[in-house]
């Protein structure tokens, strides 16, 4: 079953049991895609309708953050659930120990020795754990690494 027919019927069955939370957050993602698709012009396949979900996980994650901040804890809670019914779509995240090992690979495969080569280091993970890893954690790790 392809993703987009996924998330109708979980649509549905999130009408039917009704599940509010879910319902409303899985037809804010619908409505996601669909902008998407009319700004693009043409259907989505699998891998940008997983684009668009990871590009709405990361939202979350930063209004998250922002709530945390601010000490709203009751939006918090909305945004965290939301966020775990984004995450059912989503591959499963790659380990912080399995992200620091292809970083590692990448560094040894680009003969990286330092801060200059930061980029190159980036370009070569992101290329590999594009959808499977957080930005922030292999930037991080990839920093920790070269110096």
């Amino acid at each position: 079953m392809i993703l987009s027919e996924k998330i109708l019927n979980d649509m549905k069955t999130a009408m039917k049991s009704g599940d509010k939370q879910r319902l409303s957050t899985i037809r804010q993602l619908r409505a996601q895609i669909k902008n998407t698709q009319i700004e693009i012009g043409k259907e989505l396949d699998d891998s940008e309708i997983l684009n668009v979900l990871g590009i709405a996980a990361k939202r979350r994650k930063d209004a998250m953050e922002m709530y945390q901040k601010g000490g709203r804890d009751d939006l918090y809670a909305i945004e965290e659930s939301e966020l775990k019914i984004i995450q059912e779509y989503l591959p499963k995240q790659m380990s912080e120990y399995e992200v620091a090992e292809l970083i590692q690979d990448v560094i040894k495969a680009t003969g990286a020795t330092g801060q200059g080569d930061l980029g190159k280091v980036m370009k070569g993970v992101m290329e590999k754990a594009k959808g499977l890893a957080d930005g922030k954690l292999i930037q991080r790790l990839v920093r920790e690494k070269l110096n």
